[in-house]
């Protein structure tokens, strides 16, 4: 099996798999080596089992790695990305970015952070992807960095929402500080949060910041411009629902972990590409 066709594989379990294969072929191939090298930094933020201190230089490695690569030297561990820097002109820093979010949680566990904090955490760890994707997506530098900006930030809202049993299990709260005092939460240790009566209080006032992005990342949309729209509209189309589904349930345990089945997804992908 060749790299692209593993990556690809690894790609199909993930819900932006529907968004991705819409893409043309050299787009696709570039978005499944942008989702490979995150997929790779974040687990080495999430693997149990190496010191904080071994996963900081494993990224410090990824740094010296990136930095190869930019300086023309192409690392094994960045091969799948000269094609895509060289035909869409990523950017070094959003790359870079990716890194130091995923520090963020390798340095300490993240637990009810302030809004801002929280806010830096998805810049890095989602809309510097968004700032890559766009590129490839060939969209204009303004409109471009302001879809990443808002999508990413809901996507990754929606992520947490969706996430709250795994994070908690590893020790982790990504719910801001805000949302749990607006609950009348006063703990932050995760398993008490998650099982707080007044959970859904407090994951409802981030779904509210999440549709706000939303809204915003689809008036950007709205205005049609320069680009493969397609497949970001995709995302916003299945996140949402997915955001909507978890709302309709509501967040007090016991919870399951919200998708929209397979049948679902062609449907919504089938509706948007269609008349998206």
């Amino acid at each position: 099996m060749s790299d692209s066709a593993t990556i690809e594989t690894k790609v199909s379990g993930s819900s932006f798999y529907a968004a991705l294969r819409i893409l043309p072929p050299r787009e696709r191939s570039a978005m499944f080596a942008i989702y490979d090298f995150c997929r790779k930094v974040d687990d080495i933020a999430d693997d149990p089992g190496p010191s904080r201190e071994d996963r900081r230089l494993a990224l410090d490695g990824w740094r010296e790695d990136l930095d190869d690569l930019y300086a023309g030297v192409a690392p094994a561990s960045c091969a799948g990305l000269v094609g895509p820097i060289r035909d869409f002109g990523l950017e070094k820093a959003d790359f870079l970015a990716v890194v130091d979010g995923m520090q963020m949680d390798v340095d300490a566990d993240i637990r009810a952070p302030n809004f801002e904090v929280l806010d830096l955490y998805c810049d890095r760890v989602a809309s510097a992807v968004g700032r890559l994707s766009v590129k490839v997506f060939g969209m204009d530098g303004r409109p471009g960095r302001e879809l990443a900006h808002h999508l990413g930030r809901a996507l990754q809202f929606t992520n947490i929402l969706r996430d709250l049993d795994e994070d908690a299990e590893m020790g982790r709260l990504y719910l801001p500080a805000e949302a749990l005092a607006a609950a009348g939460i006063d703990t932050v240790e995760p398993l008490a949060v998650i099982d707080h009566p007044r959970i859904d209080t407090a994951c409802r006032w981030l779904a509210t910041r999440a549709h706000e992005q939303y809204r915003l990342a689809d008036r950007i949309m709205t205005a049609r411009p320069r680009g493969r729209m397609k497949t970001p509209a995709l995302m916003v189309a299945v996140y949402g629902r997915i955001l909507q589904a978890m709302e309709a349930e509501g967040w007090a345990p016991p919870r399951r972990r919200v998708s929209l089945g397979k049948a679902r997804l062609l449907w919504v992908a089938a509706t948007t590409t269609l008349f998206g």
